[in-house]
């Protein structure tokens, strides 16, 4: 199976540099999400893999075949890949079908029989429910539609590489849900290689394998979902890929002793190297827990948003807000004083050995001054199965 390698790949535009020494492996079929701010590098990163971009400096391959080196450039017709747009890119005097029909017409497919591109259209437009809207004009479609006749006339010719730049960038919050479910399901029926460009971390974690976050036009981290939300190595990806907090305090070995009470001590042992040396520990909204009472950091409800299934907290411990995702039926008021216990997150005993380290908290003396119906904070031993309620997959 091929794999689409990125070697020391850079690119300037005049003294800018847009990609500074990207280096990168995608595996055959891997849905990869590139993550990143505007400016980071990231559509540069994708049409120098389309091919609408020469590399300054690096190489290109897509198995054993290199697609841009610096004396190699391979053109996009010639490509094994397809391409959807931010802005769907569709010709207004063009019926649905004769979008579809279009790619099928390179001279990539010149050995391919009518008899086969019909029937290659016919499966694509069932495939992608345009069936019954194949004789009308983009003018006459929805967003949602317009996104499914891009997706269609990339997918026809059955590419081993889809390139995705922001695809649902223009499309409301309901539809983009919606079309993410699609873009899943045409990956499972492709089996195609997806790079998939955006700058929102709810559609990256919802549907990649992989994430690579960018910034500066250098890969940040790159990881699962579940690996770069649970373990970010630097503050940028702990903070881009959804909230995180950072808890002030002191490191001794893989113990974190928090600055406000020392006798709150974190296990550190999967921690960045980062954090460390930079006295904090890193502590995503939902794993902390609000109490009335009980051993945690002293805190005050500064503001309170309804979300529906949860609530969304600012807490004030000695001058830093923290954010605090609960539960709609924990219910604070602004104001209210508080604890803040980290629970913390552990590894389901199921998992098959990806993040292995577990995320605990050593309250000292021992938890016996726990109040009656609070929750038992997490032990410092043993295993249990938890879940991120924000960001899960």
């Amino acid at each position: 199976m091929k794999r689409l390698k990125l070697e020391r790949v850079s690119h300037w535009f005049g003294r800018t540099r847009a990609l500074d020494d990207i280096r990168l492996e995608i595996g055959a079929s891997e849905f990869v999400a590139v993550l990143g701010p505007s400016g980071c590098g990231k559509t540069t990163l994708l049409r120098i893999l389309g091919g609408f971009l020469r590399p300054t400096e690096g190489t290109v391959t897509f198995g054993d075949d290199v697609y841009s080196s610096p004396l190699v450039h391979v053109p996009v017709e010639r490509r094994d890949l397809g391409m959807v747009f931010q802005s769907f890119a569709l010709w207004p005097h063009m019926t649905v079908r004769r979008h579809v029909e279009f790619p099928l017409k390179s001279p990539r497919h010149k050995g391919t029989s009518e008899r086969e591109k019909r029937e290659a259209v016919e499966r694509t437009l069932e495939a992608t429910g345009l069936t019954s809207l194949q004789h009308r004009l983009p003018g006459e479609l929805s967003g949602g539609q317009r996104q499914r006749v891009s997706l269609a006339r990339a997918i026809v010719s059955k590419p081993s590489i889809l390139l995705m730049d922001e695809p649902l960038s223009a499309l409301d919050q309901e539809l983009r849900i919606e079309m993410r479910r699609e873009i899943q399901d045409i990956h499972r029926l492709t089996g195609a290689t997806i790079v998939y460009v955006t700058h929102d971390q709810g559609e990256a974690l919802a549907m990649a394998d992989r994430l690579v976050i960018m910034k500066n036009g250098r890969v940040e981290q790159a990881g699962t979902p579940r690996e770069v939300y649970l373990h970010p190595r630097t503050p940028f990806a702990a903070g881009f890929v959804s909230k995180c907090n950072f808890v002030k305090g002191s490191w001794t070995g893989d113990r974190f002793a928090v600055q406000e009470d020392p006798s709150l001590l974190f296990d550190g042992a999967a921690v960045s190297e980062v954090f460390r040396g930079m006295g904090v520990y890193p502590v995503r909204p939902e794993q902390f827990r609000i109490a009335a009472r009980g051993r945690g950091l002293e805190g005050r409800i500064a503001n309170k948003q309804y979300n529906g299934r949860e609530i969304h907290y600012a807490v004030r411990c000695q001058g830093t807000i923290f954010t605090v995702y609960a539960d709609a039926f924990e219910d604070y008021r602004p104001g209210n004083s508080v604890r803040l216990v980290f629970e913390g997150t552990v590894r389901d005993g199921r998992e098959d050995g990806l993040d292995r380290e577990a995320f605990m908290v050593y309250n000292r003396p021992a938890h016996t001054d726990r109040i009656a119906g609070e929750r038992a904070p997490l032990p410092v031993s043993g295993e249990a199965a938890e879940t991120p309620r924000h960001g899960e997959q």
